[in-house]
């Protein structure tokens, strides 16, 4: 298999599907009658879509739905469009930098695609009145309690990395409920609300609004014409927009496209810097320079896996087979046998993938080559004052 094949040929028709769907939402494809007549429709419901964002927004402006304050300083971090921006390693070098200073951290996550409970309990609950569970503790702060298969892959990355640091995880779709227990029992004086901008009934007094430098806005339509969950205006809605993904390089445009909208919010710069190659199994890590000149295998289930493939080639590393999954991808044992197969037959000399797939895999596997992942940290290119500001700001 080629560098930048991706096993399209192996999807069943209705993954081929998602995909079209998928290429036609991000503008990879605008050629056809079947793209658009998909993107008219796709329109349609971004009209009814914004109309719902629209008066949701107007019913917690004028009070007619509350936000709910929790008592303690909380930090929303967030974005306006759906895919990769780069929240978790964000929210991770955030708990990280607060807990340093002394503050007891909790994060609430929803847990997307984390393990619900089943809907007949929910339902006899509701018919006897019976006491509302507590939200899921994915890590207390000195302990990981929780695997990903319950907790989520990233509230459960959150966990294992940051547990060293005395920062718990909580997860729940009433973030009002799990930030409530989290002070309560966990004792936290400080709430970071992961992926939160959209979640209005809990109160912020911070947020921090993500940027993905490499695809700000998409084409600027709302879902599901585009990637958009909030209009490009509510970039007004942020005390601080991180850029992230950066290269470096200035983009003039952006910046005024976001003082158009905020002239007030300070901007940091920032990117995903490659650490090193982390065992999955057994092993010691591996320096960044191990990938050069070295054939590997790569397989990743996220939102832009072209940029996990761009820092493995740039340090040298030659793909000599590679597989691509959606977003969030449950891993069965047959994708990974043909992961393995296909690494197998390309005689690669070890396996890559990203640390938010590594949390997803069984803890059994045996492949047939050395399997790594790619550990990133947050890098500040430019505005380290403003975020050290930021960082005063919070834990003041």
């Amino acid at each position: 298999m080629s560098d930048t094949e991706d096993s399209t040929a192996t999807r069943s028709p209705q993954e081929r599907f998602v995909q079209f769907a998928t290429d036609v939402i991000y503008d990879h494809r605008k050629d056809g009658r079947a793209v658009k007549i998909l993107a008219a429709f796709l329109r349609c419901l971004s009209f009814l879509f914004a109309g719902i964002v629209r008066m949701r927004f107007f019913l917690y402006r004028n009070r007619i739905l509350r936000d709910t304050p929790l008592g303690c300083k909380v930090v929303v971090v967030g974005n306006l469009t759906v895919g990769g921006t780069g929240k978790t390693p964000v929210v991770e070098k955030m708990a990280r930098v607060m807990s340093q200073r002394g503050r007891k951290v909790a994060i609430l996550s929803r847990g997307y695609k984390s393990k619900k409970e089943p809907l007949w309990k929910r339902l006899f609950r509701a018919l006897t009145h019976g006491e509302r569970p507590p939200p899921r503790v994915v890590s207390d702060g000195k302990v990981v309690r929780l695997g990903a298969s319950v907790a989520g892959d990233e509230p459960y990355m959150l966990a294992r990395n940051l547990v060293s640091c005395g920062v718990s995880v909580v997860v729940d779709r009433d973030r009002v409920y799990a930030g409530t227990y989290a002070i309560r029992e966990l004792g936290a004086d400080i709430i970071i609300l992961d992926d939160g901008m959209q979640y209005l009934p809990l109160k912020g007094a911070i947020k921090l609004l993500l940027v993905d430098k490499t695809n700000p806005f998409g084409n600027e339509h709302l879902l599901p014409r585009g990637i958009l969950r909030e209009p490009v205006s509510h970039l007004k809605r942020g005390d601080y927009i991180f850029l992230t993904k950066s290269n470096g390089k200035p983009d003039e445009a952006l910046i005024q496209k976001i003082k158009k909208y905020n002239s007030k919010a300070e901007i940091i710069e920032c990117t995903h810097q490659p650490k090193r190659l982390c065992p999955v199994y057994d092993g010691e890590d591996k320096p960044l320079e191990s990938l050069k000149g070295v054939r590997v295998a790569a397989f990743s289930g996220i939102a832009t896996p072209d940029k996990f493939e761009e820092f493995l080639r740039r340090y040298g590393a030659q793909i000599a087979y590679n597989r691509r999954f959606f977003d969030h991808h449950n891993f069965t044992p047959k994708d990974l046998e043909e992961v393995f197969s296909g690494a197998q037959a390309a005689g690669v000399e070890f396996i890559v993938t990203t640390e938010k797939d590594m949390v997803r895999l069984a803890r059994d596997l045996k492949p047939p080559v050395p399997l790594y992942y790619l550990r990133l940290e947050i890098e500040i290119l430019s505005g380290e004052d403003v975020f050290e500001s930021a960082v005063k700001r919070i834990c003041e």
